[in-house]
């Protein structure tokens, strides 16, 4: 049997289910999840920090919109964000990155060596030659902003099917037909938030890809260096971003910071990348790395542009784009959901013209990446 709805997602993670979210109150709404279950890829293994300056123009405009929202949701109780603070630190060489960042950053406080060190006491004092932070970046509860979402997207009467990956896609006349394993859904509206893989569902379904570029970021879980109590410490990095590390649980997640190509896929930590990056930890803190308590990756997808593509495609009437967020995804969710179903509606979008212009699956910018 063919279920009917007015606008069917196609990916369940949380740009799909927060989209979804904001459309259900005034459409019938059904998302489609590959996986047994929601935020099972780059949602779930998200860093999961709110920092204002990270991005383009864009994205910071988009990061502006989403604060109130993360601190004061209407679909949960409670903030979602808990303070933590990003610290950049640069050595000799880096200082002129650090000049720019501070020149071209908003709430960006400059530090002195010593002021970094207090901060963060395992960073090597004889490399470091100045340091930034930005106090107001946050952490962000992951699973109560998707699962919250989720909530709010049934309460309409929105429906989840999970273990639906589509196998086919066709249009005939002005209805979107998605065949699946859990069945066959149809819609004159089909939105593609399929993260990795959303170039593929364009290709299944015969539209234009928007050159989107799966690129994968690991990660590893250490115990906490010397048995220190690091949960106040804030993510800490290099200006050039060539590993990172945080707070999680009492221990510390460092990431290599890497992007490397990679197809669509359930991604995993690959040993060399990881062993090379916890190097560049090393060489920069005193701690030495003896063991790893755990390791994983997810995907961070990008255009050529790296800016988020949003918006009805130009060559496929009802084929809607929200993909290639890259590692903005959670922290612009609420932004975007908003702006998706104000353009999926006909509504006036809340963002200014000139940030949707930039997000518009028909900006020249995209061309090279086709």
């Amino acid at each position: 049997m063919t279920r009917t709805c007015d606008i069917l997602v196609v990916g369940g993670g949380i740009a799909g289910i927060s989209a979804a979210a904001r459309l259900a109150p005034d459409a019938r709404v059904t998302v489609l999840e590959r996986e047994t279950a929601i935020g099972y890829h780059a949602t779930g293994r998200s860093a999961a920090i709110f920092i204002a300056n990270y991005g383009n123009a864009t994205l910071r405009a988009l990061n502006a919109a989403s604060a109130p929202e993360l601190a004061a949701p209407d679909f949960v109780e409670g903030s979602l964000l808990s303070e933590r603070g990003e610290l950049l630190v640069a050595t000799e060489a880096e200082m002129p990155a650090l000049e720019r960042h501070l020149a071209e950053s908003t709430g960006v406080e400059a530090l002195t060596p010593a002021e970094a060190l207090h901060l963060v006491p395992v960073l090597r004092a004889e490399l470091i030659r100045g340091a930034a932070i930005e106090r107001a970046a946050s952490d962000i509860d992951v699973d109560r902003l998707l699962q919250g979402f989720a909530r709010l997207l049934q309460a309409h009467g929105g429906t989840i099917v999970t273990g639906a990956e589509a196998a086919r896609i066709g249009r005939a006349g002005r209805v979107w037909r998605v065949e699946t394993a859990a069945g066959a859904f149809e819609a004159p509206v089909l939105v593609n938030a399929a993260g990795a893989w959303a170039d593929a569902i364009a290709r299944l379904a015969g539209v234009a890809p928007v050159g989107l570029k799966p690129l994968r970021r690991s990660a590893a879980l250490l115990p906490a260096p010397d048995g220190r109590a690091v949960e106040r410490w804030p993510l800490f990095a290099p200006v050039s971003e060539t590993w990172y590390a945080r707070p999680e649980a009492g221990k510390l997640m460092v990431s290599p910071a890497d992007e490397d190509p990679v197809a669509p896929h359930d991604a995993w930590a690959d040993e060399m990348v990881l062993a090379e990056g916890l190097d560049r930890f090393e060489r920069m803190t005193t701690v030495r790395v003896t063991r790893v308590e755990r390791s994983w990756a997810g995907l961070r997808s990008f255009v050529a542009d790296r800016t988020p593509v949003v918006g009805f495609a130009p060559d496929a009437a009802g084929f809607f784009w929200l993909a290639g967020q890259g590692g903005y995804g959670v922290q612009t969710a609420p932004a975007l959901s908003w702006l998706a179903a104000d353009l999926v509606l006909g509504r006036q979008p809340r963002m200014p013209p000139a940030v949707v212009a930039t997000l518009s699956p028909g900006r020249p910018g995209l061309a090279a990446g086709r």
